[in-house]
């Protein structure tokens, strides 16, 4: 990997990590559990469509490392994994399908894939299968967040390559 693209990698994870420490003092949107803005993830969806499949899984890896690192929750790695990997995948089978001012689809696909990710995780740790009562308002509320997410991360890219020229 070139240095520079090492270096603009590192950046962009550190931008998605302190958006994700600011969301954090943030209250929830709504009182479901579960439901976030998803601010670090705009960085990983603009990576994505800015460097490709492995860079953006490098990003959204390293992010999820860290956060449960910075927050002292290293049990909520698992719920984070399992809904950025599903949430990554989703995106990747789409970014191909996509022209580039439609990316904000791409994003609510990969909130809503996020969601659901992290409520497998939740099912299969807690073994509750009452969980999947929440899975309609966290598909809704991925879709909300995922279109504003998918706003801001085309805003990101089309200024990075505006800044490329």
């Amino acid at each position: 990997m070139k240095l520079k693209k090492l270096l603009q990698l590192s950046l962009l994870t550190a931008v998605s990590l302190v958006l994700f420490v600011a969301e954090n003092q943030i209250p929830p949107p709504v009182p479901v559990p579960g439901v976030k803005l998803g601010l670090g993830n705009v960085i990983v969806v603009a990576v994505l469509f800015l460097y490709g499949r492995r860079e953006a899984l490098a990003v959204l890896s390293v992010k999820i490392v860290l956060s449960a690192v910075i927050t002292g929750s290293l049990g909520a790695l698992a719920y984070s994994a399992g809904g950025g990997l599903l949430s990554w995948g989703g995106m990747c089978l789409l970014r191909g399908l996509l022209r580039p001012k439609q990316l904000w689809v791409a994003s609510v696909l990969g909130a809503m894939l996020h969601n659901l990710g992290q409520l497998l995780a939740a099912v299969w740790i807690a073994a509750t299968p009452g969980l999947w009562a929440y899975l309609p308002v966290l598909l809704l509320s991925g879709m909300v967040t995922g279109f504003f997410t998918g706003i801001a991360a085309q805003i990101v890219v089309n200024r990075v390559k505006k800044s490329e020229k």
